[in-house]
């Protein structure tokens, strides 16, 4: 009865204040049919949105990709035996971490002219920021997925005479892989939302052209591009979630492990479970 309480008044809020805020639209003249029929026409969509969107999932799906490489890279390098492996790629992946991702972007975009010349840097830029940064992140992820393992499936496989490489391949990483698989999706959708930092050095993306270009072409429009925006990464992050959520149950199914799942510090987490992740009952 409480919890039923409680869900009926947050309905009852969550209500009161989606009125509150259609009412304050209104009273701005924030729906009238002007406004909101750029958002009908085929040109907008083809000249603005859509390139803008193209834009925002080449940096993610190419800075995705080089982010999960270096977090495997330094995540592996940070478990290493060596000192002199693992404390530069401690230190790399610290500095790194620590930066603000904004101030990442805003170093690569204003250096890289002064290194190699004139050139249009903003793709290069949010790339390689998002890659760092997220990747960092990343490695951290993978350290503590590998050391979420008992200890003592390590030491029976040395037990049975196997190396150190072919521990960590054959029997830690199989595990890891299925506790960090949630925690990684999670921390792509965090790099997909903040591609919109390459908004600051004006990257063709679709926050961009979609709230910043298009409002400039059509006056009065600057909330519907707002909502419109907000709702096309409001379906980009569920669409990815979704993914997240059938590589967690399809790592359920494929693979056992006593692991604890894990979740990147500061991330969201999506495709892990309320009641604390991954079922561990296999």
């Amino acid at each position: 009865m409480r919890n039923h309480l409680l869900t009926l008044i947050s309905a009852v809020a969550v209500a009161a204040a989606l009125f509150w805020v259609y009412r304050g639209f209104d009273a701005k003249g924030q729906w009238e049919g002007k406004i909101w029929q750029p958002f009908l026409e085929a040109d907008t969509w083809e000249f603005y949105i859509i390139p803008g969107l193209i834009g925002t999932l080449q940096a993610a799906a190419l800075a995705a990709v080089l982010a999960v490489a270096f977090g495997a890279i330094f995540g592996l390098a940070r478990l290493s035996d060596h000192a002199w492996i693992r404390v530069p790629a401690g230190l790399v992946v610290e500095v790194f971490r620590a930066i603000p991702l904004l101030l990442l972007i805003f170093f690569i975009f204003y250096l890289a002219p002064n290194m190699f010349g004139g050139g249009d840097y903003a793709f290069i830029a949010v790339v390689l920021g998002l890659t760092l940064y997220n990747g960092s992140v990343l490695a951290e992820v993978v350290r503590a997925g590998v050391q979420a393992v008992p200890r003592g499936q390590s030491e029976a496989a040395y037990a049975i005479g196997m190396r150190k490489g072919q521990v960590m391949r054959m029997v830690l990483l199989p595990q890891a892989i299925t506790v960090m698989m949630p925690a990684i999706v999670s921390q792509l959708v965090v790099l997909l939302k903040d591609t919109a930092l390459g908004y600051i050095i004006a990257y063709v993306d679709l926050l961009n052209t979609g709230f910043k270009i298009l409002p400039a072409v059509h006056f009065g429009s600057l909330i519907p591009a707002a909502i419109v925006i907000g709702i096309i990464y409001v379906a980009l992050n569920m669409a990815l979630s979704y993914v997240a959520n059938l590589l967690e149950r399809r790592s359920r199914r494929s693979r056992k492990t006593s692991a604890k799942p894990v979740a990147p510090p500061g991330a969201e987490a999506i495709g892990l479970r309320a009641g604390g992740g991954l079922d561990n009952t296999d």
